[in-house]
């Protein structure tokens, strides 16, 4: 996969629609609608937290044994729309999908606060859970497991993903339902630019 994915001009835009988005949408600006392809060929969505957003891509950090994980780790495919309701716009993102390297998904790890961490250790994500009270004696279990220990490292089924885009769409809404519609694509080499009609 080529790094430094996204073109100059790509990158001033979002910088500029997420520094907005941070003023105006208080609760999880980079909060986006992410959908996978399962096995079964049909698709899922849910929504996740970019964490990282830079040149390379959004990034995004998860369980990978979890439901959207068997999906990216099957098809690593996947769509992204970032809607901030506020600001009449939406984004619009595809593409191929990576795992992030071990030192991004540690570094993310590490910042998350303790609780969070021992969450990632008792959930198995996904999967049948009986009762609440099984999963509070997992936590209490790990909770044990790592009493003492400030940082409890990362478990290894842990860890980032990264949507590496093909397109992207930048969309705003306009009186009438007139809305603009900007895209970019990627052909391998580089980006080409289009507008759509709304």
């Amino acid at each position: 996969m080529k790094h430094e994915r996204l073109s100059p001009e790509i990158i001033e835009t979002l910088n500029t629609w997420l520094a907005d988005a941070a003023k105006t949408e208080l609760n999880d600006p980079t909060a986006t609608c992410l959908t996978t392809i399962g096995k079964d060929g049909m698709p899922d969505a849910r929504m996740v937290l970019a964490r990282i957003i830079d040149s390379k891509g959004f990034a995004f950090f998860t369980n990978y044994e979890s439901k959207k994980g068997e999906d990216l780790i099957t098809n690593p495919t996947a769509a992204m729309c970032f809607h901030w309701k506020s600001l009449l716009r939406q984004m619009r993102v595809k593409g191929q999908i990576e795992k992030t390297s071990d030192a991004e998904s540690d570094d993310y790890f590490n910042g998350r606060p303790r609780g969070s961490r021992i969450g990632a250790w008792a959930s198995i994500q996904s999967t049948h859970l009986p009762s609440r009270a099984d999963f509070e004696t997992r936590i209490k279990f790990f909770e044990d497991k790592f009493a003492g220990i400030d940082n409890p490292p990362r478990p290894p089924h842990w860890g980032g993903f990264r949507l590496i885009p093909t397109r992207i769409e930048f969309w705003q809404q306009q009186e009438f339902r007139l809305h603009d519609r900007l895209i970019y694509n990627f052909d391998g080499n580089e980006w080409s630019k289009e507008k759509l009609y709304p």
